[in-house]
């Protein structure tokens, strides 16, 4: 126990680390998301043919790759803008990366949501003379998120079980935390112990609340 305590400090740490990257990651990637929903709606041949194209290729990537390419890349990118080597931040990289690989997800989720709510509603504001832009914001988009809310929290979880990943490029979010305090006390089961009964508190608790707000959302669908 004595060797323990000492490092339940730096694991929090790792805790706040790694929930800033889910959610800085969730939420960049659901505005992504949005913006992708209403381009391949609503926007013209070259504009869906790119977010597909996008969509498609983060798809079939894996994330730890996705992340080597944000990460190294933007070193490469900034370094040649300065003159001189400008390293990204791990924490900046991370983010980004998970938010490419977020928002293709997210993308298809609200899409598929989207095409749940009835055409009568679109048609019912065109007829009525509302813009298209009017026509997702005020109609569409509150329904769209009522019937992705599942989807949504299933891509949270994901995402927050992804932030692990963030750690190859020195990021020291909770398991980077988790294995260095192993590795300097020679007691890996114990570590590895506490830090899945963190994702497992993190996770419970995000599914509570979205089991929470599901069920205010549905309540007189």
């Amino acid at each position: 126990m004595s060797n323990i305590l000492p490092y339940l400090p730096h694991l929090l740490d790792g805790l706040i680390v790694t929930l800033e990257v889910a959610l800085g990651s969730f939420v960049i990637g659901l505005i992504v998301a949005v913006l992708a929903v209403f381009a391949l709606e609503f926007g013209n041949a070259p504009i869906r043919y790119a977010v597909t194209t996008y969509v498609t290729v983060i798809r079939g990537l894996p994330e730890l790759l996705i992340i080597f390419l944000v990460f190294y890349g933007g070193t490469v990118a900034l370094s040649g803008l300065f003159d001189t080597y400008v390293e990204v931040d791990a924490l900046t990289a991370g983010i980004f990366a998970l938010s490419f690989v977020s928002g293709a997800y997210l993308t298809e989720i609200l899409r598929g949501a989207l095409h749940t709510i009835p055409v009568g509603q679109f048609e019912a504001a065109k007829s009525l003379g509302f813009r298209q832009g009017i026509t997702f914001r005020k109609i569409i988009l509150p329904q769209m998120f009522s019937y992705a809310l599942p989807g949504l929290g299933n891509q949270w979880l994901v995402i927050l079980k992804e932030s692990a990943l963030v750690s190859i490029v020195g990021l020291e979010e909770l398991m980077r935390k988790g294995v260095v305090a192993a590795g300097a006390t020679h007691s890996p089961m114990t570590f590895y112990l506490i830090v899945a009964a963190l994702y497992i508190a993190i996770t419970s608790v995000s599914t509570l609340i979205l089991e929470f707000g599901n069920r205010r959302l549905t309540v007189g669908r």
